[in-house]
């Protein structure tokens, strides 16, 4: 095994014997830390002989974590030819690397997965990886994208992204990861974090999870606007001929809603009108109560 790089210029050396030059546009920055690694490592903590993929294998700081933290059998994702080659050398026989962009490629069975994520694109990556059946992730990503994926209704970064993760676990917040920890340093802050599927899941039908994502797209594209003059030319987009008033009513809205932002709308109300506008009328599919307060915004 070659020694891994825990310095810039060990880094900027390596990637240039294998002529490698970081991509900005790809969101290659590679973790240098070793410590960042075996926390990410540590907190995924999978069962004995719980396949484990790793996504996006770069030099292999994540990969030899997992490995020391007993993730085995360990299957590593590398969608760039040279770092698949460098990390199949390197690894030899105690993982499997397959020659894989996550983004669009197959994804190999597995309940666990873990990697240092490319700052431009994580969000798309791990959408596939929830549609996939992760269980539990543990992820290194932009500290931007973190905040959005373990906030709360009412604040600013609850948004599209937050939703479909909390229809069906929940992520919690690990430390932050400065940029003089990756080669070459991002302008931003990475932060580790750590998603774990709950016992309560939405259910939603593969339609419904269609039209939930395209009800999210309209309306939080217009965060600052109040449900009343969105909510309605959405609903009418996504089901035709269906009034809003009753729609909102059976799915267990706050009565105020118009008066609202969709950022103050809970998860669970989200969930519930896409399974009843889905079709066959999974009604029983998400449950609610028919009198959610209203959650008190953050301020403005």
């Amino acid at each position: 095994m070659s020694p891994l790089p825990s310095r810039p210029e060990e880094t900027a050396e390596l990637l240039q014997a294998l002529e490698l030059t970081p991509r900005r546009g790809r969101g290659q920055n590679f973790l240098m830390d070793p410590g960042y690694a075996r926390t990410l490592a540590y907190a995924l903590a999978p069962p004995p002989g719980e396949t484990v993929v790793e996504v996006g294998g770069g030099l292999g700081q994540l990969s030899f974590a997992l490995l020391a933290a007993g993730a085995r059998p360990l299957i590593v994702l590398e969608r760039e030819p040279r770092l698949a080659s460098f990390l199949s050398t390197n690894l030899g026989r105690r993982a499997k690397v397959l020659l894989c962009d996550a983004r669009s490629d197959p994804l190999p069975p597995a309940r666990y997965f873990a990697g240092n994520l490319p700052f431009t694109g994580a969000s798309e990556i791990l959408l596939r990886l929830l549609a996939a059946g992760m269980d539990r992730g543990a992820f290194l990503v932009q500290e931007e994208v973190a905040q959005r994926l373990a906030a709360q209704p009412g604040s600013r970064a609850y948004g599209r992204l937050t939703i479909p993760f909390s229809l069906e676990g929940s992520f919690r917040l690990l430390s932050v990861v400065p940029p003089e920890a990756f080669y070459p340093s991002p302008r931003v802050r990475g932060r580790l974090l750590l998603w774990e599927r709950g016992p309560e899941r939405a259910g939603l039908s593969p339609d419904g999870a269609v039209l939930l994502e395209r009800l999210l797209r309209s309306l939080f594209q217009h965060r600052r606007k109040m449900l009343g003059s969105t909510l309605p030319p959405a609903l009418a987009e996504v089901a035709p001929g269906k009034g809003a008033e009753g729609l909102l009513r059976e799915a267990g809205w706050p009565v105020d809603w118009a008066r609202l932002r969709a950022e103050e709308i809970p998860v669970r109300s989200y969930a519930r009108l896409a399974s009843i506008l889905a079709p066959g009328g999974e009604r029983t599919a998400v449950a609610t109560k028919t009198n959610i307060r209203r959650p008190v915004p953050t301020p403005r």
